[in-house]
């Protein structure tokens, strides 16, 4: 059966009453959306806890069990392979858990993992603790976004969504620099406190009301919705319109993996797989794993440039928060993708000047710009808009697939990034910088012609035009 998808003029008039009423509630947004969200992100700030543990224990860990480097390497990247099986397991889990079940079990993995690798008397145990929170941590990538913008309302969700990021970032800010004062066991204690807040959080906020009709908890669904909007909000547009949104889907045959490549879901599936493509495959994790290397090889200072770069990473990415739901996803993807590329560029001539030993002076300074212009870049659109659109744009019947398959491209991606850049830059340094530069290049043009604008659309709204 055909999704309809209402006439542009016919829309506006039917639509006028709940765009009138989410003006004024814009300015009045109720508590509970906020705390929601804040319960929500802190699944974001485990996850750069997780991903920010390793580089600054890296040598007491070695010291305490005599680790090899090969055998610290195991620990520090056996977190991508839990993450990767999380992603696989995640869309399911929140499919079948609900949102809050997802993030429940994501928690209980991760505080899991920090305790074997708080109590760990050697390399086994502290292995398994980091392919634990590993897991948690591809749970979270999924369901964090997908959960806040089920329950933002439209002219709220990019910026909202966006925080998903902006905490990721904090927390690998903070690993980063409080691991250099405390020790490898107490940085692992730290990480259960944003685990702690979340699974108190998850006792009050509600789930997500789209979830909820999904299920056929009409009463719960009307329940949630109403706590999210606002005692006084008049919640009946909203509920209707994703009441009937969910009644077109379920007349649709129950979706296999396969069929999400069939012609309805197809344009989804490549725009929401495309940009985690785009965001893994141009560079991203093999320039954050080996900041350091990199300023080392330029002859410039690893602590200056690494302390510049969180810090940079952390404005950057609250400017795009800020940005996102007033001048639309695409432009934001637009300017990051071409800033990405300059960035990539200025690597690129500052290690060919440095191989051929031409201008070698301005090598240092060429070398912290590429980089800086790369990650200022990055943070302002291609960090978090991938998750942003991917939360948006696949219909409820099919996210917990679709969204695993997407989730489960970034993690491969990341993995394959960070494993194959240490074989390039041995290949050739400046070259690689220049691999990356044309991938980025082609992204800006798949942004172009594939990727759609989403800025003030109801989910409902955006998901009929793209899958119908």
């Amino acid at each position: 059966m055909e999704i309809k998808v209402v006439e542009e003029g016919v829309q506006k008039g039917i639509r006028e009453p709940l765009d009138h009423q989410l003006v004024h509630a814009s300015k009045r947004h109720p508590w509970m959306l906020y705390f929601c969200t804040f319960v929500a992100v802190c699944g974001s700030y485990e996850f750069g806890t997780c991903a920010g543990y390793s580089s600054p224990t890296q040598d007491a860990i070695r010291k305490d069990f005599n680790l090899s480097l090969a055998e610290y390497s195991l620990f520090g990247s056996i977190l991508t392979f839990g993450a990767m099986v999380g992603a696989i397991t995640s869309g399911p889990i929140a499919d079948f858990l609900g949102r809050k079940g997802a993030m429940r079990v994501s928690s209980a993995f991760c505080v899991g993992g920090w305790l074997a690798i708080y109590f760990s008397e050697g390399p086994v145990p502290l292995d398994i603790g980091r392919l634990a929170t590993g897991y948690g941590m591809g749970v979270f990538s999924y369901v964090v976004p997908v959960f806040i913008a089920e329950i933002a309302p439209k002219e709220l969700r990019g910026t909202l969504t966006t925080l998903n990021q902006f905490m990721i970032t904090a927390g690998v800010s903070v690993a980063f620099t409080i691991g250099n004062v405390l020790s490898w066991r107490a940085l692992a204690l730290i990480g259960l406190i944003p685990t702690s807040v979340l699974l108190l959080g998850l006792f009050i906020i509600p789930e997500s009301p789209r979830w909820l009709a999904k299920r056929g908890r009409k009463k719960d669904f009307e329940a949630a919705l109403q706590i999210l909007r606002g005692k006084d909000a008049d919640i009946s547009e909203e509920a209707e319109e994703v009441q009937d949104y969910i009644t077109t889907l379920e007349q649709l045959p129950k979706s296999r993996l396969l069929e999400l490549f069939h012609r309805r879901y197809l344009r989804s599936v490549t725009i929401g797989i495309g940009l985690m493509v785009c965001q893994q495959f141009g560079g991203i994790n093999a320039i954050c794993f080996y900041a350091s290397s990199i300023f080392e090889l330029a002859r410039f200072s690893p602590a200056i440039g690494t302390i510049s770069y969180a810090c940079l990473q952390l404005v950057v990415t609250g400017i795009g928060a800020v940005l996102i739901d007033k001048t639309g996803r695409k432009p934001l993807l637009l300017l990051s993708g071409t800033g990405v590329v300059a960035g990539c560029t200025i690597l690129a001539v500052a290690f060919y000047l440095k191989v051929y030993e031409v201008g070698v002076a301005a090598v240092p300074a060429l070398a912290v710009t590429g980089i800086l212009v790369y990650i200022g870049s990055f943070g302002i659109g291609m960090g978090a808009i991938p998750w942003v659109v991917m939360s948006e744009i696949f219909p409820v019947n099919i996210k917990g697939q679709a969204g695993s398959l997407a989730t489960l491209t970034n993690w491969f991606g990341a993995w394959l990034c960070s494993y194959t850049f240490n074989f390039l830059m041995s290949w050739s340094s400046y070259g690689t910088f220049i691999l990356y530069a044309a991938i980025n290049a082609l992204a800006i043009l798949f942004i172009i012609f594939a990727v759609p604008e989403t800025k003030g659309k109801s989910l409902e709204q955006l998901q009929a035009a793209i899958n119908s």
